[in-house]
């Protein structure tokens, strides 16, 4: 089958590369309930491209251009006690969710390798600190010593069918 889901862009956002060469950047965002998708119909899409210059000239490419459209995830972060005494160990748990666009909602996603960030306060960047599959139910918990103030959070890096989420940070006074 071979079906078409047409989607003009009209920018003037062409970057110069080279003489007659530039790079574009789009991106196309649908509603799933609208299209009528399928779970199934999330990962590698095969597209192609027509650019129209402004005074004539153009590229059509119809070959290769693969994109993957992904079903959102979510995730959920709680650590506690809080606040909490220095070098004790906090435990720190979540659901991590995605999308079903038969349904309407989301569902638990089971097995997904999740990591557990953390960022110091006073600081702007968060690090890995482990790294923790969440059970069959999506569940993710884990115990972590608590040595500093600071923000924790969940993140799930994505796959083929499943967008790349992060948790809102829960932050953890240590005292």
């Amino acid at each position: 089958m071979d079906d078409r889901l047409w989607h003009a862009v009209e920018t003037s956002d062409c970057i110069d590369v080279s003489s007659g060469v530039c790079d574009i950047n789009e991106t196309m965002y649908f509603d799933p309930s609208v299209w009528d998708m399928r779970n199934s119909e999330a990962g590698a899409w095969k597209v192609g491209a027509e650019v129209h210059f402004e005074g004539g000239g153009g590229d059509t490419d119809d070959e290769g251009l693969t994109v993957y459209v992904k079903r959102n995830s979510r995730l959920t972060v709680n650590a506690s006690p809080e606040p909490v005494s220095k070098d004790r160990t906090i435990t720190v748990t979540g659901k991590v969710t995605r999308a079903n666009w038969e349904t309407r909602k989301y569902a638990s996603y089971g097995g997904r390798l999740v990591s557990l960030q953390f960022k110091p306060a006073g600081t702007t960047s968060y690090t890995t600190v482990k790294k923790v599959y969440a059970n069959g139910s999506g569940d993710l918990r884990t115990t972590v010593k608590a040595s500093k103030t600071g923000t924790w959070r969940w993140v799930y890096y994505g796959n083929t069918t499943t967008g790349q989420s992060a948790s809102p940070g829960d932050n953890v006074v240590v005292k």
